[in-house]
């Protein structure tokens, strides 16, 4: 295995964007000696405060197996609610087999897309890694997408062969008859004894290893610069694309989160093995690297649950007590009222990381209250950067603050108006720019959306709005496309949000921007009331006005609602709630 050091002209295919030459000498200054960067064309530049790191240069699965001799016969992954468990010798068997099978049995090429469609389970990384041990793409999908969106999907990506549950079967089946295409739908099961579809193929008949020579699996030459998954994001748009993301991006983040400094789990031992509850879902970048890929590189013992339903997860976190939990501020949220929560369910939590969307300081707070041994961690990034950008560091108290940037990875804030992307100076607020060896190489099949979100010089356009302190330490406040205008001022849906949580009576909120002909727009708020309250939406009104600037109140009303919805990553789907004034 070849060791390099981060070396930025090898992290992709630049043709979308710029002479490799170029790049190199703009991130060579930008990456000089200093934490926050002024040249002289007024460009501040928040370069990470740790150290540059060395990264191997290997596809995905090489770098997940690297050290697996030293724990082939610990637990891989459990799962929650049945527990069913497979060794990482298993595992890894199941992989190859699987590998050995897509180029025979299933007759794939190098660089054929592959696509995923399962919930969390023992299955998916089966598939993931034994995809790219074969050379594969894999694109995953929302297993709890309707036909029509996973036919959209399975036409843009070019996928081959769908993996998917035997209980999705007539989804999948729909979707593939929408895409017109020629893709054969393999079945996950229950257990081996489950009824799958006549014209459908059996998982467990691709992963037995019984008389077959897991050797024979044809080498493919593999470029670590090279597209390996493609998961769907909205961007900065609204419209879903496919982020390409290569063997390296996801490498160098794995690796970023295992340093002295950003690691929350520990390498398995002998003696010591670290359990990662997984419900965030794998099809997601997060899920996938943060949670799958980076901790079965270390030995982690995996405790997968399908889905978020309160009692099973609790049911998990009791059976197998975890040391780092990953979350969406929705759970987080969700636990701060739930009633049935005890010690017991976290008291063997070290650390616990949020990610994916805002979440205020009130909220952590009240987290934990509930779990007072444990230090909150907040982090930041996107799909589109495979995806850990920031994180804050282990003793941290700021929790309103995501972090400094990681390892090798640099930061700017520019006024949404200007057309050089200027970084700003510390404590003013515009959109976060970020780059590093992390970002995506485009978007697939949408050069133009491409050009629209990384800049001629790498930098990637988050769509998110923020700051830093003169420290480097960054802020979200939120997104560029949802700022309410009101009168010309900018209000920030997440800060009233916050304070809308505060309230004793108010379980959850969303506010939106709604049209009015004398403002343009009015903030107006959709609350989900605490069982037993009886709170009305003036004294909601009230409430807010005692505590934010005439043109952020809630002018635009408030409704009561049993649920705000959410994408499963935790973000507000405000489109929903706005298509109720389009």
């Amino acid at each position: 295995m070849f060791i390099k050091k981060f070396n930025p002209l090898v992290l992709r295919d630049f043709n979308f964007y710029c002479k490799s030459r170029q790049f190199s000498k703009v991130f060579s200054r930008a990456l000089s000696t200093s934490h926050i960067k002024f040249n002289s064309k007024q460009d501040f530049v928040v370069k990470s405060p740790l150290k540059s790191l060395v990264y191997p240069d290997c596809s995905i699965d090489q770098y997940v197996w690297a050290d697996i001799d030293k724990w082939s016969n610990k637990i891989a992954i459990v799962d929650g609610i049945t527990d069913r468990s497979i060794t990482y010798s298993e595992l890894r068997d199941q992989c190859r087999a699987l590998a050995v099978r897509l180029q025979t049995s299933l007759n794939l090429q190098p660089n054929d897309t592959i696509a995923l469609c399962i919930p969390n389970s023992i299955e998916f990384p089966i598939v993931a890694l034994g995809g790219c041990e074969a050379g594969m793409i894999i694109t995953t999908i929302n297993p709890v997408y309707t036909s029509d969106e996973i036919s959209r999907q399975l036409i843009d990506s070019g996928a081959k062969i769908l993996f998917g549950e035997a209980s999705m079967s007539n989804v999948l089946k729909e979707a593939v008859q929408k895409s017109k295409m020629a893709i054969k739908v393999i079945y996950t099961t229950s257990s081996p004894g489950d009824a799958i579809p006549a014209d459908g193929i059996r998982f467990d008949e691709l992963i037995n290893t019984q008389s077959l020579d897991l050797t024979s699996l044809k080498e493919v030459v593999r470029d670590c610069n090279s597209v390996t998954f493609l998961p769907y994001s909205s961007g900065t748009t609204g419209l879903n694309k496919g982020v390409m993301l290569s063997h390296w991006n996801i490498v160098t983040n794995s690796l970023a989160l295992r340093s002295a400094e950003l690691q929350l789990a520990a390498d398995t031992t002998p003696d010591n093995q670290d359990v990662i509850p997984c419900v965030l879902p794998f099809f997601h970048a997060y899920g996938l690297v943060v949670t799958l890929l980076a901790k079965l590189a270390q030995g982690c013992k995996l405790v997968t649950v399908p889905r978020f339903h309160p009692e099973t997860f609790l049911s998990a976190m009791e059976k197998y007590p975890g040391t780092a939990l990953h979350l969406a501020p929705p759970m987080i949220i969700f636990f701060n009222n739930y009633e049935k929560i005890r010690p017991k369910h976290t008291r063997s939590i070290r650390y616990v990381v949020s990610g994916a969307a805002p979440l205020g300081s009130s909220d952590i707070e009240k987290f934990l209250k509930i779990s007072p041994q444990t230090q909150y961690i907040q982090a930041y990034g996107l799909t589109e950067a495979s995806p850990v950008t920031h994180m804050s560091a282990k003793s941290s108290t700021n929790y309103a603050s995501i972090g400094d940037p990681i390892h090798d990875t640099e930061c700017k804030v520019v006024d949404i108006n200007d057309p050089e992307f200027r970084g700003l100076g510390p404590n003013q607020t515009g959109e976060v720019l970020i780059r590093g060896p992390q970002i995506m190489l485009g978007y697939h099949n949408n050069e133009t959306a491409t050009k629209d979100t990384v800049t001629s010089d790498g930098w990637l356009r988050t769509g998110d709005i923020g700051y830093h302190d003169e420290q480097g330490n960054f802020y979200i406040t939120d997104r560029l496309k949802e700022l309410i205008k009101v009168k010309g001022f900018q209000v920030a849906p997440a800060e009233l949000e916050e304070i809308l949580r505060m309230h004793p009576d108010i379980a959850d909120a969303a506010v939106i921007g709604v049209p009015n002909p004398a403002t343009g727009e009015l903030p107006r708020a959709f609350v989900v009331a605490k069982k037993g309250s009886k709170i009305s939406e003036k004294s909601v009104q009230e409430y807010v006005a005692q505590r934010v600037s005439d043109y952020k109140k809630l002018a635009g009303g408030v409704e009561f609602v049993d649920t705000i919805p959410k994408n499963t990553t935790g973000k507000i789907l405000r489109r929903e709630l706005k298509s109720r004034y389009v």
